[in-house]
């Protein structure tokens, strides 16, 4: 469905010190256009809605639940400017457990960085380093941690947690509500028209220059 809609370009198959043809050109889908949702649009409810994926969904599932297709699970990718499904889809509790142990293998239990829990004028969440977290804290001699002053302020973030929390925030998406749906779709299939210049055959195909 998406590439149907993409437009096509000829690329010229000999150097450009060749003499050519119509038959030198191959005709192939012009991957390099890039159809970019502004960060602005989806301030406006009226046309989108927040959605958080269910571990394990993936995107054709929700494009046949959200839209009555498996195949516009495109819409979903493009909507949210995800580029590498395999990166910016939210991985299952199964596949990072995997990740964990194949990329970090012993490390993801060793500490990442160390972050706010709650302080005065501070937000929490802020990143610190071990020099504020030691300030804070006081290691006894069993290795225990305890608060210098008897409130929670910072502590220790392993590699596991971090890696499971920036793959949460990736479980927040959009989804165009039904309604404008079809706008969209009509809107992207308009923006994929070539318009006229030197190397224009038709609103569906150009060649290289």
């Amino acid at each position: 469905m998406y590439f149907s809609l993409l437009p096509d370009i000829a690329y010229d198959e000999k150097p450009i010190s060749y003499p050519f043809s119509e038959s030198d050109f191959v005709v192939a889908k012009n991957f390099f256009r890039r159809y970019k949702i502004s960060e602005d649009v989806f301030s406006y409810a009226t046309f989108f809605s927040k959605y958080a994926i269910i571990d394990g969904e993936r995107p054709d599932q929700l494009a046949l639940k959200a839209y009555g297709d498996p195949f516009f699970d495109w819409v979903i990718l493009l909507t949210n400017n995800m580029i590498n499904v395999q990166y910016d889809w939210p991985l299952t509790n199964y596949e990072i457990e995997k990740v964990l142990e194949k990329e970090f293998d012993d490390a993801y239990s060793e500490i990442h960085h160390y972050e706010t829990i709650k302080i005065g004028q501070y937000p929490a969440g802020l990143h610190v380093d071990e020099t504020f977290f030691n300030s804070q804290h006081k290691i006894n001699v069993d290795d225990a941690i305890s608060l210098k002053n008897g409130s929670e302020i910072c502590g220790p973030v392993t590699v596991a947690e971090w890696f499971s929390n920036e793959n949460e925030k990736k479980r927040e998406i959009y989804l165009i509500k039904p309604a404008y749906f079809q706008s969209f779709i009509d809107d992207f299939r308009k923006k994929n028209l070539y318009k006229k210049d030197a190397n224009f055959i038709s609103q569906r195909l150009k060649k290289t220059g």
